[in-house]
């Protein structure tokens, strides 16, 4: 199994959901619209921190 990282070539903002992506084998636009919908939800404020949680923890690839 690969270590989760950043991705360098499919980022948007920092990468994280296009690290995600690969790292689950699935289209990145899939894992934004997650996201997307889960910020959301939780009124934009907790998927903006664990985003920018992520993007500081998750290594570049």
């Amino acid at each position: 199994m690969s270590k989760l990282t950043k991705s360098s070539s499919d980022k948007v903002i920092c990468g994280v959901c296009g690290g995600l992506a690969k790292q689950m084998g699935t289209d990145s636009t899939i894992i934004r619209l997650i996201w997307a919908i889960g910020t959301i939800l939780t009124a934009g404020f907790l998927g903006v921190i664990i985003y920018f949680v992520c993007a500081l923890i998750i290594p570049n690839e």
